[in-house]
Parts: C-alpha cells; structure tokens; sequence
C-alpha cells in the first residue's frame, strides 16, 4: 500500500501535458445525440449494473480476483437534487450530495469521498473501511492506465480499463477507470463493497457543455515542487474559465507557486466565471 501511494505522489510531481481547448462543437452536438438515445439507454444501463453487481458480490467471496464488467454505455441524467457534480473542464460526474472531499487518512479514503487536489499525503499504513467509496478525478492518463474497451460518452470518445479486484475477503478493493483523452481527464473509480458499485459510479460520469470544472493545477515539469501560476492561469483561459491572480507572502516558498484556488478545483461554473489564485508573491 505504502509504495502504491509513493506511486501516486510521483506521478502528480511527474510530467504533465497542457492540452488545447476541448472540441466544444463536437460536445455540444454529441450531447444533442445522446439526450435523444438516453431513454432506453439508461433502461440497459441499469440491467446491466444490476447484473455486475449480484456478480461481483458472488466473487468477492473467494479472494483476489478479476471481473470485467460493461463500460457506461450512456450517462446519467444532469445532477438531481441528491447528488452535485464535480469536474475537469467539461468532463463531470455526478456523486452523492453527501459525499465529501478527500477524506483520506494517508491518502486511503475512511468515507465515500471524491479525491481531487488532495495535495502531499503522509506515507503511512491505512487500512480501507468495508463498503467505502470513491472516486479520484484528476488531469492526464494515470501510470499504468491501459485501455481495454472503448465507447462513445455524449459522443465524446473515452477508454476504459476493465476493472479488477484485489485482497482477500472480507475486505477486498475493486477498481476501475474511465480515460477522455481529447480532454485529457481521468475518472478512477474504487470500492470496498464490490465491484457493481465501481460501474455504477462510472457510469455517472457526462459530458457538459455549459459548465466547466476549475482543473487542479499541475506540478511544473522544470520544478516538480512547484505549481506555477502562469501555467495555471494560462490553462483556466483555454478552458474558458477568468484567472484572477492575488499574491501572499509565504517565507521558504517559491515564487510564483500557488498557495490556493477559489473556488475549489472540481467545482462546476459557467463558461467566463472568475477563479481566483493565490500565489507566491516575487520578492
């Protein structure tokens, strides 16, 4: 678990690539397609879930094991009252109201949770609880990602890696994961229930073409223990999104880093809402 976590603080501190603004035209008229295929879409998708579910519990009584259940073959309905949506430019999924944000101990999440911008995490033995949650939404292909399946999402093209389940009964953790390389995001699915859950949040992520997510800001390729603004700012703009940067005095840190994003990096605005960053002020 320990190395599986220096894994993961690697790779936000590893390169990253800065994509151009998403195919908006082409959302918008995937998502005009989809709504008038959804109705009886959604009925499979449902029976479909159903199935892996019942299968998945059956599984998971003998140990470490691997199941493949179908991709999302459509999205959810926009966010009811019941759940929000969280995101990365255009790419958005819709969790549990009541689900909070990065409730990690040691980066291991302890409730359901989305994962996002979690920042550096203590590197120490965590145990999952039985029957929690989550989901990480994050920028870029994550290591090791390999595309098993491929299938429209609101006519948008997306890959998914099969999901697996690892550990011994009763606590075994199945995961799973969706990957848009036109917008470069990534929705990486865990559960500690089975793996029926893992497709069923999966299968809640969209396409939107009238909101836009605040991204994380990445770690700079030329300094690895930094997030520089400008990059930031730059990739808010592409997005559609209005950086504007305030400077703080933070003693021992690098100039221009940022130091924190309002609102929060997941969170949902309409095309031109401002982000405010706060940076590293120059000396």
């Amino acid at each position: 678990m320990i190395e599986s976590k220096l894994t993961e603080l690697l790779e936000r501190a590893g390169n990253r690539t800065n994509v151009g603004p998403p195919p908006i035209e082409a959302i918008r008229a995937g998502v005009a397609r989809r709504r008038r295929r959804r109705a009886g879409a959604l009925s499979a998708v449902g029976v479909a879930a159903a199935v892996v579910a019942v299968g998945g519990t059956l599984l998971l009584a003998g140990g470490p094991i691997f199941t493949n259940p179908a991709p999302p073959a459509a999205s959810t309905p926009p966010a009811n009252a019941a759940t929000r949506l969280v995101g990365i430019g255009h790419a958005a999924i819709a969790v549990p109201e009541q689900w909070g944000t990065n409730q990690l101990g040691c980066g291991t999440p302890q409730k359901d949770t989305v994962i996002i911008d979690a920042g550096p995490q203590n590197l120490c033995l965590v145990d999952r609880p039985k029957g929690v949650e989550s989901v990480l939404v994050r920028s870029g292909k994550p290591i090791g990602f390999r595309a098993d399946e491929t299938f429209q999402l609101d006519g948008v093209r997306a890959e998914r890696q099969r999901t697996t389940c690892t550990g011994d009964s009763p606590l075994t953790v199945c995961s799973g994961t969706v990957f848009i390389p036109s917008l470069d995001v990534a929705f990486q699915a865990e559960s500690s229930t089975n793996a029926g859950e893992v497709h069923g949040i999966l299968a809640r992520i969209m396409i939107v073409s009238d909101t836009i997510g605040v991204p994380e800001p990445l770690f700079s390729e030329s300094n690895p223990a930094a997030r520089f603004s400008q990059q930031y700012a730059d990739r808010l703009t592409a997005l559609g999104l209005k950086p504007n940067i305030q400077t703080r005095k933070s003693p021992g840190s690098i100039p221009g880093n940022i130091l924190a994003v309002s609102p929060s990096p997941g969170t949902m605005l309409t095309s031109g809402a401002t982000v405010t960053v706060t940076v590293v002020t120059q000396p």
